[in-house]
């Protein structure tokens, strides 16, 4: 990956606590697991951000190689990738990830 396009992830990851990118919107996601992704969030009132990777080529490729994870959505915390849908959905189910999204 080259250094323009780590340093345009690392801002975007960096733009706030919880940033979760996706494919699509909030209001409008384009996959099962983004919604998914986005539901859990929302249980949780959880104040994220989101970037959609179907808007940029570069970013939807370079993400897969930024967190070292195959797979949309990634979610975010802290500048630190948690995982995508699947790690989601475990936490929750777990009860692990609401002391993620509400610790300060």
């Amino acid at each position: 990956m080259d250094d323009s396009l780590k340093e345009k992830i690392d801002s975007k990851v960096q733009s706030q606590r919880v940033v979760l990118f996706m494919k699509g919107t909030p209001a409008f996601p384009q996959c099962g697991f983004s919604n998914q992704a986005i539901q859990i969030l929302r249980f949780h009132k959880a104040e994220f951000g989101t970037v959609n990777v179907l808007d940029d080529t570069e970013i939807r490729e370079g993400i897969k190689e930024y967190g070292n994870w195959p797979t949309i959505p990634q979610l975010y915390i802290d500048g630190e990738f948690v995982g995508g849908s699947d790690i989601m959905m475990e936490m929750h189910n777990a009860g692990e990830i609401a002391g993620l999204l509400n610790s300060e």
